[in-house]
């Protein structure tokens, strides 16, 4: 697995970074976004909406858990999905992710809740804060992001 490292200086930097992955998204992807709170992992989630296309507001789904996106919204169908508030594993089965993947893409925050689920395909995106307030990315890119991860 390949790795990568990008800098986001703000949260247009960050949500810019986000449209440049969705450029390359498609169906059956995971994008995992790992850091603690406030680290910008919803702001980043809400550039990747953006660059499929979604106009609207995009809520951050703590409380939701899932929260889908379809088109005409989106150029494809995708799953927002904050497990914050999962305590077990087991819980992940009910929420039905794997229906997004059939023709469409996932978005996760949170992954440690997956229990390993999606672990070896997924793009994981680790943000952490640097002391200047801008945003450190790691990415890991599987094997079928190569030739489509998006060079900056």
């Amino acid at each position: 697995m390949a790795t990568a490292t990008l800098h986001a200086a703000d949260a247009p930097a960050l949500e810019a970074i986000g449209r440049a992955i969705a450029a390359h998204l498609r169906a059956g992807d995971v994008v995992t976004l790992e850091g603690g709170l406030g680290a910008g992992k919803t702001t980043l989630a809400r550039g990747l909406l953006r660059g499929l296309g979604f106009a609207g507001e995009a809520p951050s789904p703590t409380f939701a858990i899932v929260q889908g996106y379809e088109p005409p919204e989106t150029r494809l169908p995708i799953a927002h999905v904050d497990l914050y508030r999962l305590e077990d594993a087991g819980e992940v089965a009910e929420l039905g992710l794997d229906d997004w993947l059939e023709g469409g893409a996932l978005v996760v925050e949170w992954p440690d809740r997956l229990g390993g689920l999606y672990a070896d395909s997924a793009l994981v995106i680790h943000i952490a804060v640097v002391a200047d307030g801008g945003r450190i990315l790691t990415v890991a890119v599987p094997g079928a992001w190569e030739g489509r991860w998006p060079q900056r």
